[in-house]
């Protein structure tokens, strides 16, 4: 069986694809980090077609990308002839010619299915367990640490190709931006104000920081500068969270005018243009801290048990932790009532927050 650190890449060096199939089903935040990946191979094969093979939940992540040609988006309701059809129309390139170079980031069960119908004859990978050996013909270690860099580290590897420190890309159009500028200013967004957008909501309670102290967080913040206005952003499923952070946050004594919940949840595109008209982004360890990056806003993430391999190494994006020596678990629950979390206090966020404002205006 293969080790991680193992290579087997004979063959790559000569290897001039016109077509490129990457695979990177989920989650949200993960195919944004791919498309670092995506840049690179199109930096090094600039007359290939690189398409993208993902769940349907992200394909909006990947609209309107220059360097992407076509998104297959994976629609998982589908029964099992259905996908199995699916799968192999991916896996021989759909009847534009079949794929050069498929590299798989994830080694998932339905990109396996996905890679058994497919005649491409260069099927990359990280390396493999022995029950995956049979699925690919290629194989190079990632690399790290930063999350976008440990992905692309295979192709950095099969390769050789330097890591630049990209960031994540996310391209908007006109439409959107405008769109975005238009919602602001519905909110009561002005030019004097200073926007922050906040991701107070995380599905595992591990990297959940309590919305006890994100309320307390604004308000203090608010207190200092007059001039902020904060965007809750949700997902599905939670808005009663961020009700519960707003109604917490006013009764800290934040001026309702300052703190906007929108009625209706945005789309992820939407997002994104939002938080690129945004001057900070404020929220726990989840996707819409890497919408932030991709768009050219700064970061705040509050970390509790991931580590700061998510965080991007460049100036603009920070995180802030308890540290404590259980730090990070990468748990989903814990033994220890979240004390990275609820010990956090926002008086100690708040000098951090206000810090990266400051650099901001």
């Amino acid at each position: 069986m293969p080790r991680p650190t193992d290579y087997r890449i004979p063959g790559l060096a000569e290897l001039k694809p016109r077509r490129i199939l990457c695979c990177q089903l989920r989650q949200i935040g993960d195919v944004m980090l791919l498309t670092p990946s995506i840049h690179m191979l199109k930096a090094r094969f600039p007359e290939a077609e690189i398409d993208v093979l993902t769940e349907k939940k992200c394909a909006p992540v990947l609209e309107n990308n220059p360097e992407v040609a076509h998104v297959w988006a994976l629609d998982r309701k589908l029964g099992l002839l259905d996908s199995l059809r699916f799968y192999r129309r991916v896996g021989t390139g759909g009847g534009r010619g079949r794929y050069d170079l498929i590299i798989d980031f994830q080694q998932l069960p339905r990109i396996r299915w996905m890679l058994a119908l497919s005649d491409a004859p260069v099927k990359l990978s990280y390396p493999p367990p022995w029950y995956n050996l049979p699925f690919y013909t290629h194989w190079a270690p990632v690399s790290g640490p930063y999350a976008a860099k440990c992905k692309a580290g295979v192709v950095m590897h099969a390769f050789d190709i330097p890591w630049q420190n990209d960031p994540p890309r996310l391209y908007l159009t006109d439409t959107e931006r405008t769109a975005a500028a238009a919602l602001l200013h519905n909110f009561g967004i002005r030019p004097e104000h200073t926007l922050v957008t906040v991701d107070a909501t995380h599905r595992r309670a591990t990297r959940l920081w309590p919305a006890a102290h994100y309320a307390r967080l604004m308000a203090l913040a608010a207190n200092i500068r007059p001039d902020l206005m904060f965007l809750l952003l949700f997902g599905p499923g939670e808005q009663d969270l961020v009700a519960e952070v707003r109604q917490l946050a006013l009764a800290s004594g934040l001026d309702p005018a300052r703190l906007i919940l929108p009625e209706h949840m945005l789309s992820l595109r939407e997002m994104a243009a939002v938080q690129s008209c945004a001057h900070l982004h404020l929220g726990n360890c989840s996707s819409p801290r890497h919408f932030a990056l991709a768009v050219g806003t700064p970061t705040l993430t509050v970390r509790g048990s991931t580590s700061n391999a998510w965080t991007y190494p460049g100036p603009g994006h920070e995180d802030v932790s308890l540290g404590l020596p259980c730090q990070p678990c990468n748990e989903s629950a814990c033994q220890l009532d979240r004390k990275c979390l609820t010990d956090l206090r926002p008086e100690v966020v708040l000098p951090r927050l206000l810090a990266m404002l400051e650099k901001s205006r």
